[in-house]
């Protein structure tokens, strides 16, 4: 019996740091996939931007946020404050077995939840992209992953009121993903749209990005990470059933994804007469939002449609927010904010134990508590130092304002020692003028 209880801990514990790595590889999605979706000249400061935020999720969740997640009492709805993530699990306690020994190290299950915050704050980035100040959404990382994320956090995976009302959420369509999209909302209409994306008539103007394949990319990474992103859910595997489930998570997962694509691209072929490609990449991230609210009660079929519908919303939704003036350059607030409630309302569609109205409660409290606190902090940040990089800079490209560097100098020309003539920089100095980008 000890040497199963050792086994089985040790197993569960592997599967929930592997799949957390693969949660974590979904930060190079996100990267790639919003460098692809910018124009060049703001390529070098927005992977800055999903590197630092990584960075500043794992230390604040460090801190405080796990422990106001999970260490507040059950169905309350002000959560304790506290800091550090805490002791381990006695040996013990493991080795007694039953039904209230834990089976896994409370290390991995702190690095499975901390991946998650960072996911969270990723799609805020690719909302706010081309025109916002780097240290300005820096410091709006610090709260909201240290306080923000944890406080809905702990009404729902961490016990509190939300979770006694019976909301239901396997794997964060709306801890997540509603409540990124809610914090890039807030951000985006505080920060207003790019310069020469709307025009005084109405009119609308794409800004295309300016490395699809490389959005393309990114997209294939974030649908490969969310494998870990589900299955995780799960918690184990190392008994029949549950081993069972994260399969069926697995193949629901892709499933939902592949449904997405398709509906996607049928939909902007109808509407636009083209295939276009960046709805396509949409299409697959609004199908794993979609079925991440549950991705193991559906059948195979039942999950590909459910992904289905994410991919008709988020085309919809896009071109919804453009004629809005709600400016979101990769769609992120559509593909995780309209498909994240979608993804939750569709739980009691397959799951008896869920109901529509705990589900609505759920929603709404998320989003009210994530947009209303994001909207304090980015109007504050916005008095103390402003949110927004001047029109020149803008004009020129955040790399040089922000980073004083560029993604691509292949670009620019360059004065070499003392001879040339025309536009160019001067040796030893990252500051350059643009030759050509095809991408303004």
């Amino acid at each position: 019996m000890t040497e199963l209880a050792e086994l089985s801990y040790a197993l569960d514990t592997f599967y929930f740091l592997i799949c957390g790595a693969l949660v974590m590889w979904m930060a190079a999605g996100f990267s790639m996939l919003e460098a692809g979706l910018v124009r060049s000249k703001n390529t070098a400061e927005i992977l800055t931007k999903n590197i630092a935020l990584f960075a500043v999720a794992c230390t604040m969740y460090l801190l405080v946020g796990y422990a106001i997640m999970y260490s507040s009492s059950a169905g309350g709805f002000l959560p304790n404050l506290g800091m550090l993530i805490g002791g381990e699990n006695p040996v013990d306690a493991v080795l007694a077995g039953g039904d209230d020994a834990p089976y896994y190290s409370m290390r991995s299950d702190f690095f499975f939840q901390v991946v998650f915050v960072a996911t969270a704050m990723s799609i805020v980035s690719g909302a706010v992209a081309e025109r916002m100040k780097l240290w300005a959404f820096l410091a709006f990382a610090v709260v909201m992953t240290g306080v923000i994320y944890p406080v809905s956090g702990y009404w729902t995976w961490g016990g509190g009121w939300l979770a006694e009302v019976g909301y239901s959420d396997y794997a964060g369509s709306g801890i997540v993903h509603l409540a990124g999209a809610a914090a890039a909302l807030a951000g985006v209409l505080v920060l207003g749209p790019r310069k020469g994306k709307y025009g005084k008539d109405g009119s609308i103007f794409a800004i295309p990005g300016a490395n699809l394949p490389l959005a393309t990319l990114g997209t294939f990474i974030l649908w490969m990470g969310w494998f870990g992103f589900n299955g995780g859910s799960e918690l184990k595997m190392s008994d029949v059933s549950s081993a069972n489930n994260v399969a069926q998570v697995f193949v629901n997962t892709n499933a939902a994804a592949a449904g997405g694509v398709i509906a996607a691209l049928i939909l902007a072929k109808l509407w636009f007469r083209k295939a276009d490609l960046t709805m396509a990449l949409n299409g697959a991230i609004a199908g794993l939002v979609a079925i991440t609210a549950d991705p193991l009660s559906p059948s195979a079929l039942g999950a590909t449609l459910i992904g289905g519908v994410g991919g008709l919303l988020v085309v919809a939704s896009i071109v919804s927010l453009d004629k809005l003036k709600l400016d979101d350059p990769v769609g992120a607030i559509s593909a995780h904010g309209v498909v994240g409630i979608w993804g939750v309302l569709a739980v009691p569609l397959s799951n008896a134990d869920a109901g529509f109205g705990a589900q609505l409660i759920g929603i709404l409290g998320i989003f009210t508590w994530v947009f209303a606190a994001s909207l304090a902090v980015w109007l504050i940040i916005k008095a103390v130092m402003g949110i927004r990089v001047s029109e020149e800079e803008e004009y020129e490209g955040v790399d040089l304002a922000e980073c004083g560097l560029e993604a691509y100098p292949e670009f620019t020309v360059s004065k070499v020692h003392g001879g040339g003539s025309g536009r160019g920089r001067r040796e030893g100095i990252g500051h350059s003028q643009p030759l050509t980008s095809s991408a303004e």
